[in-house]
């Protein structure tokens, strides 16, 4: 692609660098900013930059927050007994979307993957841990992508968490095996966590 600007060429780039953005929709996104007022350009420019600078991740459950304790965690409305595990904040987003769902969550930050480099230190783990030993935990939602990463870190968490006594349940399999949860429509997640199963092998206090 032939470019009559380098400043063009540059800022075309870095868009491109972004998932599933190809240098023609690079191009078309940095067109349009180009049409704006300078004023919008810089308003987005900044709220990247805050963004990337101010974000925070909350000390209990890891998931993205302004404070240093997110809202989830910190709503008394919750109930504290219930811990949801989720791959990441994508995934806390579809299932709150679903308004199913009224318990806390902890992100892992990812997925056991060998094959990509990706083992259990490497993950918020040991944090879950933790959380069961000081709370009064009652049960334990696996709610990760029907994935072979998701299943081996499913399996591999409930070794962790056995021994606890808690009721430890997978969201229902009515999502396909492959699929990411990001993607699943609402009545389908929500139903999914709705009519959770119990894991293989795990003991009710």
């Amino acid at each position: 692609m032939n470019f009559s600007s380098k400043l063009l060429e540059t800022a075309v780039a870095e868009f491109a660098k972004l998932p599933g953005i190809g240098q023609k929709t690079a191009l078309r996104l940095v067109l349009h900013l180009l049409n704006e007022e300078k004023e919008e350009v810089d308003r987005f420019s900044n709220s990247i930059s805050k963004l990337r600078n101010e974000v925070r991740f909350c000390e209990v459950c890891h998931n993205i927050s302004d404070q240093a304790i997110c809202e989830i965690c910190a709503s008394p409305r919750r109930n504290e007994q219930l811990i949801c595990v989720v791959e990441d904040t994508r995934d806390v987003m579809a299932i709150e979307n679903t308004s199913q769902y009224n318990g806390l969550y902890h992100v892992l930050g990812g997925l056991i993957s060998p094959m990509d480099g990706i083992g259990p230190s490497d993950l918020q783990i040991d944090s879950l841990v933790e959380r069961i030993k000081n709370t009064e935990v009652k049960e334990v939602i696996f709610a990760v992508s029907a994935t072979m990463e998701g299943d081996t870190t499913i399996f591999y968490l409930h070794k962790k968490l056995k021994d606890f006594g808690l009721k430890i349940s997978t969201i229902a399999r009515g999502i396909a095996f492959g699929g990411e949860l990001e993607y699943v429509d609402e009545i389908t997640l929500g139903r999914s966590i709705a009519t959770r199963v119990l894991y293989e092998g795990s003991v009710v206090k």
